[in-house]
């Protein structure tokens, strides 16, 4: 029995043994595994650092582009109250155009037959000037035919 206790044991050797080289093994494995990922997570580190900094310069212009947008938009916003003032003025303009126009049409509707009487009048005279004129050019004309008709008796 005693062969039977030692052969036991030889074989409970032997598993620990083989054991002992699995585990063995497994933790190499295991430890190459882990450099890597050690070797990995610098890698990522130094990376994120390099982000951080891009982002953080990122941030800083996109603050000053909002900035710069905010002072234009003021500045817009001036511009669009100008013109909008421009366009009351323009409207206000126009308005008063229409009243002086109707103002001025009025006024010459009251006056039509005023002035197509002054009209009718200047047609008068003017009649009457040529007629004098035609009068005198005749009176010219009969004293010239008297003269010369003198000077050939």
């Amino acid at each position: 029995m005693q062969i039977i206790l030692y052969l036991s044991v030889a074989l409970i050797a032997i598993a620990f043994f083989v054991l002992v080289i699995f585990l063995s093994t497994t933790l190499k494995s295991f430890q190459v595994t882990l450099t890597s990922v050690s070797k990995t997570l610098a890698g990522l580190e130094k990376q994120l650092d390099g982000v951080t900094a891009e982002t953080t310069m990122l941030l800083q212009k996109t603050n000053a582009l909002a900035d710069d947008l905010k002072e234009k938009t003021e500045s817009l916003t001036s511009v669009v109250d100008a013109v909008k003032d421009v366009g009351t003025t323009v409207t206000k303009f126009n308005g008063t155009l229409k009243n002086i126009t109707k103002s001025v049409d009025t006024q010459v509707e009251e006056s039509k037959e005023k002035i197509s009487q002054i009209v009718q009048w200047s047609n008068v005279i003017l009649e009457l000037k040529d007629k004098w004129q035609a009068r005198k050019q005749e009176k010219n004309e009969i004293s010239l035919n008297q003269g010369k008709k003198f000077r050939s008796h």
